[in-house]
């Protein structure tokens, strides 16, 4: 059996890694980084794909390779990889399986904002920071409006422009992959190398906290990715220091509807080689 695992997360390495273990299965993977590539195929891809890819594109893939079940475990937050997904498989009649993450149950604290966007969440930073008065092009490039501490950025090198068009990027902490475009691209956007953390994994509470500390952080941006993306390991860092905390929560993605969705690894390798099996 010939299978299309989207890849990009931790989550998809361990799926890539249980699946290509079984005996009848090929796994062609896909991802959006030369990191990515690199990681899938030490996960034990039989090919790996360097995309982004669209639905057209998508489709030409699955029908040269044959692929007969496309697995999206892209991150939550790559909406548009599992629109393009969806929409290849259900046009050549593909199943389609959706590894989804297990959301984060946040806990009920004042110093907790969720938002729907990054452009809300910038808003309520610059209310925490007590940003006075909006600058022609909403750039606000003097410190004197802010108070002392930093902003800690820990949503992707890619969400990091929402933050430096509207604040000082002086005030910015990135966290960001220890890869060269995420550096680049830091830097690009005016963040001062002092300020550029690159690491690449999850990391606990205490460490997180002792970053917030070093760094003088008065407020945290991060996404809602789920206990494998560190979620509440930031979050309760963050409580810990009485740092409020702008979570941009996960897009609803209404074609997801009425789709095979799994958030155990486990479950979803049981159901490929349950079909893997009935076809033999």
């Amino acid at each position: 059996m010939k299978l299309m695992v989207m890849a990009g997360t931790s989550d998809a390495r361990h799926i890539i890694h249980n699946l290509s273990r079984i005996e009848g299965i090929y796994v062609l993977a896909t991802a959006t980084t030369s990191h990515g590539v690199e990681l899938a195929q030490n996960s034990g891809a039989d090919k790996v794909l360097n995309g982004p890819f669209n639905a057209e594109e998508l489709m030409s893939i699955m029908k040269d390779k044959d692929i007969e079940i496309i697995i999206d475990a892209t991150h939550p937050f790559a909406s548009a990889a599992t629109k393009n997904a969806i929409n290849a498989a259900d046009s050549l009649g593909v199943p389609y399986i959706r590894f989804e993450r297990p959301s984060t149950n946040l806990p009920d604290n004042d110093l907790i904002h969720p938002v729907g966007s990054f452009e809300d969440a910038i808003e309520i930073i610059k209310e925490i920071m007590g940003v006075k008065g909006i600058q022609e092009e909403n750039n606000y490039s003097d410190s004197e409006n802010l108070p002392n501490g930093r902003i800690l950025h820990l949503a992707g090198v890619n969400t990091l422009h929402y933050l430096t068009e509207a604040l000082n990027p002086e005030l910015v902490v990135a966290r960001v992959l220890p890869m060269t475009y995420s550096i680049e691209k830091s830097l690009e956007l005016g963040i001062p190398p002092r300020n550029i953390v690159a690491m690449e994994g999850t990391f606990s509470t205490r460490f997180n906290g002792s970053l917030m500390e070093e760094f003088q952080i008065k407020i945290v941006l991060t996404k809602e990715s789920g206990q494998s993306g560190g979620t509440m390991s930031k979050i309760q860092a963050a409580l810990n220091q009485d740092v409020p905390v702008v979570v941009v929560m996960r897009p609803e993605i209404e074609e997801l509807k009425d789709k095979l969705v799994f958030g155990k690894v486990d479950l979803l390798v049981d159901e490929v080689l349950s079909r893997s099996e009935s076809k033999s």
